[in-house]
Formats: C-alpha cells, sequence, structure tokens
C-alpha cells in the first residue's frame, strides 16, 4: 500500500481543521460548507477512508507514529464482512467472466 508523505497529510489535515471550524461557525453559509466537504473528499481520498471523520483521525494517527506502525495498524483492524464471506465457501463459488451477467 502507498502512503502519502506526511507533509502532505498535514496540510490537507490543516486546512480541513480550518474549515470545519469555519462551517461550525456560519453553518448557513453554502460556499463555507461545500469548500468544507470539498477538503473532506481530499482527505478521504487521501487517508483511504470512506468518511470525513475517519480520514481525520486516521491523518492524526499517521502523523503521530511511523509509516509502518501505521500499516500495521491497519491490518490488524477488523474488517466487515469480506466480499467472499458473502459468497460462499471457495469451492462452492463458481467464476463466470462473461460481460452484462
Amino acid at each position: 500500500m502507498l502512503l502519502p508523505a506526511k507533509a502532505e497529510v498535514a496540510r490537507h489535515l490543516r486546512r480541513y481543521r480550518a474549515w470545519e471550524r469555519a462551517m461550525l461557525a456560519a453553518p448557513a453559509d453554502l460556499t463555507v460548507r461545500a469548500t468544507f466537504e470539498d477538503t473532506g473528499y481530499t482527505l478521504c481520498v487521501l487517508m483511504g477512508k470512506r468518511c470525513a471523520r475517519e480520514a481525520a483521525n486516521a491523518a492524526e494517527r499517521y502523523l503521530r507514529i511511523t509509516p509502518a506502525a501505521y500499516l500495521r495498524e491497519q491490518d490488524e483492524r477488523p474488517r466487515t464482512a469480506s466480499i467472499s464471506a458473502r459468497r460462499g465457501p471457495p469451492e462452492t463459488r463458481r467464476w463466470s467472466f462473461h460481460a452484462g451477467r
């Protein structure tokens, strides 16, 4: 897994937190809200998370520890139901590569 440069993560996290404060100060301002959501999306993409809050937390963890420790931490996290668990045991699966099915 590739990890972003810590300087980039720190920059985007600072930007996200600044726009978060601005949005909380003026929640009715649609321009501020849109910019806050854009910075959250950027942080999500950068950290590989689906939620801006998760991405901000992951960025803070990543900045506190070494990249190797961060990767180990990510590997140890429990995952939600895996695709293979929903499909059934491997011996019962049938692979099909037909387009449109």
